[in-house]
């Protein structure tokens, strides 16, 4: 008889003990009554969550005893492997490191996705890159400090003869079409390198020790190198730089909950500080050769981490002049002005319109790729879409020129803002895109968050993050550069992980053409 029993079977569990981070562990001792009840306390909040009417539960009750034991050796695993976030109960937690740690979010499962599809965004990674580097050569007038920065660069005809771009390209799996939409192009502070590659290696070895029980193979979840191939590339810029006393500059915000994240690029790196803007304004200058010195450091890659956001410039001069003087000089910028442009979202919307992908690759199987790929997008000042916006306001998403998580618009509150839009008419109109909205299928999932493990209805998302580096006409690095999955309850309409909407996942490649989630149905007593 298989191993692997339906849901149906009683099955005794194979194997048992703890997950091994490093070496074989010793066996382990009967639990006290308070792990006993910590135990019992987690297999009862994994199965608090009804399942809709018609819907499989991912967890059943006769397999919650195996389940809260995966919960507390991932729980373990994510703290001896640096999983970790800080903890918004701590005031401390972003400002001190080591203060304040608890595991990020995660599925306890990874979500199942389709292998065709999953080449098509890979493939994607380096059209993406490509286009990102043409599409600087011309910007449309939006954004307005950003663009601002951008035209004084401009007129005094700065060059940026080595480029570099870590981006990510977020898709769904859209039900309705069955095939793989683009979300949206992230050019600056492309998070996650380092949690989401390890969240793929904690899949791995929970399912090395339970992929038996549950009929699944670790060797389908990917290997996630992006944190690697991230720093790597900023190695390689440095190296371009060539200066060995330079300094690669992070610049991050003054509270900064995800540290780890980029602690684990900073890990791979030669020499590298961390700034905020407020302290390059304060510290740096830009000398007569075009060097930018910080804290009396030279700099050769400046890597943001910031910026990305309104909230970032609260004292609306002094972050601003820093960002003007990192673009002034000859640092290297990740990203420049204009690839910052390039990822917002009216850049996104206009290389959606026909004809424009053409001004800028010249490869027509890359223009076709990139074409499949694209959303419904449209401008404000289309008014038969706007009507039918306001007519049928679930089927559009309405997005803000904003980064970072719960901007977009979406129902009753699209409605309303857009009749708002209409009566304002004017520049308010360019401030916001409409997009089509995807319906990926939702399963059930079992969640783990504060070290709690609960079950609900989710979707998920995939960012392929991908790696450019030019230096002149000389292209040093086009590559994909590993992956990021995101999970988040169906009911959500947001899904970043930093501000709460969603969990870090990984993914599980199958042979089949729709998207749906790998279960624990096969877990049994």
């Amino acid at each position: 008889m298989s191993s692997c029993v339906s849901h149906h079977h009683h099955l005794v569990r194979h194997g048992g003990g703890r997950l091994r981070a490093w070496a074989p562990a010793p066996a382990r001792a009967r639990p006290g009554p308070a792990a006993s009840f910590a135990r019992r306390r987690v297999a009862r909040a994994a199965m608090s969550a009804e399942a809709p009417s018609g819907v499989a539960p991912a967890v059943p009750a006769a397999g919650a005893a195996v389940l809260s034991e995966m919960v507390e050796d991932a729980a373990v695993w994510c703290a001896v492997h640096g999983l970790v976030v800080g903890d918004r109960s701590d005031p401390r937690s972003g400002t001190i490191p080591g203060v304040g740690l608890v595991h990020a979010p995660f599925s306890l499962l990874p979500a199942r996705f389709p292998m065709p599809f999953w080449k098509q965004a890979c493939e994607l990674a380096p059209i993406f890159n490509e286009l990102v580097d043409r599409r600087t050569r011309q910007v449309d007038d939006f954004t307005a400090r950003l663009l601002e920065i951008h035209e004084k660069m401009m007129e005094a005809n700065k060059k940026e003869d080595i480029r570099l771009g870590l981006h990510r390209s977020d898709y769904m799996l859209d039900s309705e079409t069955n095939s793989l939409l683009q979300i949206e192009l992230n050019t600056i502070s492309s998070s996650f390198p380092g949690l989401g590659s390890l969240v793929s290696e904690l899949h791995r070895t929970l399912l090395k020790q339970y992929g038996k029980v549950l009929c699944l193979d670790p060797g389908r979840i990917p290997r996630n190198w992006a944190a690697s191939q991230f720093a790597d590339t900023l190695a390689r810029a440095w190296t371009e730089y060539k200066d060995d006393s330079a300094v690669v500059m992070m610049v991050v915000q003054p509270e900064e909950r995800n540290m780890y994240d980029q602690y684990w690029l900073v890990n791979h790196l030669k020499e590298s500080v961390w700034k905020t803007l407020a302290q390059v304004e304060a510290e740096g200058k830009v000398l007569t050769d075009g060097k930018l010195v910080v804290d009396g450091r030279t700099v050769a890659v400046v890597y943001f981490r910031a910026g990305y956001s309104p909230n970032d410039y609260p004292s609306e001069a002094w972050e601003w002049r820093a960002r003007l003087l990192m673009e002034q000089s000859s640092a290297i910028k990740c990203p420049s002005i204009s690839y910052h442009l390039v990822g917002t979202k009216k850049v996104q919307q206009e290389l959606a319109k026909p004809n424009v992908l053409e001004r800028f690759l010249d490869n027509k199987e890359d223009i076709a790729k990139l074409r499949k790929s694209f959303a419904g997008l449209w401008s404000l000042d289309n008014e038969e879409i706007v009507e039918s916006a306001i007519e049928k306001p679930d089927l559009f998403v309405l997005k803000p020129q904003r980064e970072g998580g719960g901007n977009n618009i979406y129902g009753h509150d699209l409605r309303d803002t857009l009749i708002k839009l209409q009566k304002e008419k004017g520049e308010s109109l360019a401030a916001y895109i409409l997009m089509q909205r995807i319906f990926p299928k939702a399963s059930l999932t079992p969640l783990v968050r504060g070290g709690v493990c609960f079950e609900d209805l989710t979707i998920s998302e995939l960012g392929i993050y991908g790696a450019y580096l030019r230096s002149k006409d000389k292209v040093i690095v086009n590559s994909p550069s590993g992956y990021l999955m995101r999970t988040k309850v169906s009911s959500s309409n947001e899904g970043g992980v930093a501000a709460g909407f969603a969990v870090l996942d990984s993914v599980y490649l199958t042979d089949e053409t729709t998207r749906c989630r790998v279960t624990s149905d096969n877990i049994m007593n």
